[in-house]
């Protein structure tokens, strides 16, 4: 297995996971750049992508100065399968207890998907690195804020319904990093002959977080 030192530095220098889904290693090769240039750092694969895990191993070789991750790994199964690949950290969709200690055990930061108070605490006790709070969508900025009121401890990486318009706001209530799929990589936008809009784009959401993120993790 890979070296799967994940850079909390680099993180917490641009706190966001940006979720690839269903994408090819073409695409990739053409986008990641633009987003290295623009100061991101952190991309997940999801386990679901076909392909996945020669897609995060060929980043992991292309692009070393990123942190290449996992994403939907919902069992044992996909977690060696994603670890074997290099994978330096993993996201989950859902609390499974026994991919854990696993990833304790493998180095591997876990960024476990909750969503009511009692899941997230549950994910937090078990060893999260930071909870996923998905999907946040249906609920927003206000929910942050509130579940923080009382789990002010709790480290969370709200994913979903995040986007360059709200992005700020979750880091004001108290949000260490975000995960953002579509809102990030914008389907029109990761078209061939569209590089310079997506890098403005990319260069928008930087902008947006910069002198407002104050917890960071690790």
């Amino acid at each position: 297995m890979k070296n799967n030192s994940f850079s909390w530095d680099a993180f917490n220098d641009a706190p966001v996971v940006g979720i690839m889904r269903g994408v090819t290693i073409d695409t990739i090769h053409r986008i990641i750049p633009i987003y290295i240039k623009a100061g991101f750092s952190t991309v997940e694969i999801t386990m679901n992508t076909e392909g996945a895990t020669d897609l995060i191993a060929e980043m992991r070789s292309v692009y070393p100065q990123i942190n290449v991750g996992a994403g939907t790994v919902c069992s044992l199964e996909d977690l060696q399968k994603a670890a074997d690949a290099g994978a330096q950290f993993i996201v989950t969709p859902i609390i499974n207890e026994e991919i854990f200690a696993p990833c304790k055990a493998l180095g591997l930061p876990i960024f476990p998907g909750a969503l009511t108070p009692t899941e997230i605490y549950k994910a937090w006790t078990l060893g999260a690195d930071a909870v996923k709070v998905f999907p946040c969508s249906q609920f927003g900025v206000g929910y942050i804020k509130d579940v923080l009121a009382p789990l002010n401890t709790i480290k969370l990486l709200p994913t979903g319904g995040v986007d360059k318009k709200n992005i700020g706001e979750f880091f004001k209530v108290g949000a260490v990093g975000v995960g953002m799929g579509g809102s990030l990589f914008d389907k029109a936008l990761i078209q061939p002959g569209k590089e310079l809009e997506l890098e403005a784009h990319f260069a928008h959401i930087k902008a947006e977080i910069k002198g407002v993120q104050e917890p960071t993790l690790a």
